[in-house]
């Protein structure tokens, strides 16, 4: 009795696992919803709409962009975790909603680690290190060298405390062992711009954010905090490799499903990602926008998440970073 019971019991287990991966195979059969965590025309929702045009021609079904933003993407991530876990849902998150907000929150609706899971990483967002023209530093170096004769004096803007670009700044002053006055706002834009209009020294921005300003000379970029030189300021060189070895400090986004997603499934749109992120006119379309498509399998994008929480988790708490 009990071995018919064993066998029994296996069969509808190798009847599951057959089930679905015979689901993944023809998987999406109906429209698939993306979920945003932030308003239209930032860096995570240009690079979802991008993404979401190619997989619809890849899929032949519609990917549709929903945005639902608030909380610093929060809001948007408890609606996906809510969601039904059959792949037909998915959110892109980014750095701040995977790796940041886990410090600086001291609760949040969802559990982070057992609520989604990773599905690939899509690209990475380097930001510049950029000054106002009558700033007279030139090179990472140097600015080094004329923040160490004034002390905190060189401020920085940002789009609020804990933003990536605020953690980027602090990263900085932390290996270079220095002392700017963070100017915290709200939005990359009115950062952007007070910087433009001189009322703050230096910002460290997204490529996407201050191409153009750079392009006109109404910014001097000074940087990109990648390990990399960006494919779309290719003149200008990493913080790492002009004064300071070691730097690396970057956005990201990524796509999780709801906890629960058939395996078969999270694989099977990790593997048509990257397909889609190696063809040469998508991977221009992304560097266009001041991004690097990667691409990962869901396992390295979980590593990621993990070794990115613990990196600016440590900062945060060094530098008693709060928010506003």
């Amino acid at each position: 009795m009990r071995t018919s019971w064993c066998h029994g019991l296996i069969a509808t287990g190798l009847a599951i696992l057959v089930g679905t991966a015979v689901q993944a195979q023809t998987y999406p059969q109906q429209s698939v919803t993306l979920i945003v965590p932030f308003p239209p025309g930032g860096g995570t929702d240009t690079g979802a709409r991008l993404l979401a045009q190619k997989l619809s021609d890849r899929w032949g079904q519609q990917v549709i962009v929903d945005n639902k933003p608030g909380a610093a993407g929060i809001v948007g991530l408890e609606i996906a975790s809510k969601a039904k876990p059959d792949g037909y849902t998915i959110v892109m998150g980014n750095i701040g909603t995977q790796a940041i907000n886990q410090s600086l929150y001291k609760k949040l609706p969802y559990n982070s680690d057992t609520a989604f899971t990773p599905i690939t990483l899509v690209a990475e967002l380097p930001l510049v290190l950029v000054v106002n023209p009558s700033t007279s530093a030139k090179t990472t170096a140097e600015l080094i060298a004329l923040a160490k004769t004034k002390p905190g004096e060189l401020t920085y803007s940002t789009s609020g405390n804990g933003s990536s670009m605020h953690l980027a700044a602090a990263l900085f002053e932390n290996q270079a062992g220095l002392k700017f006055t963070h100017v915290p706002y709200k939005g990359g834009g009115p950062a952007i711009q007070d910087l433009i209009g001189g009322h703050v020294s230096m910002s460290f921005a997204t490529v996407l954010e201050t191409s153009g300003q750079i392009k006109s000379g109404k910014l001097r970029a000074i940087a990109v905090t990648s390990d990399k030189r960006s494919p779309a300021l290719p003149d200008v060189p990493t913080a790492a490799e002009s004064g300071l070895p070691g730097y690396n400090s970057i956005s990201w986004i990524g796509l999780l499903a709801p906890a629960g997603t058939p395996q078969p499934i999270v694989d099977k749109i990790a593997a048509d990602v990257n397909a889609v992120l190696t063809e040469p006119a998508t991977r221009q379309q992304f560097i266009d926008q001041g991004a690097i498509p990667v691409g990962s399998t869901p396992a390295q994008f979980k590593a990621l998440i993990h070794a990115d929480r613990a990196r600016y988790g440590k900062i945060i708490v060094e530098k008693d970073i709060k928010l506003e």
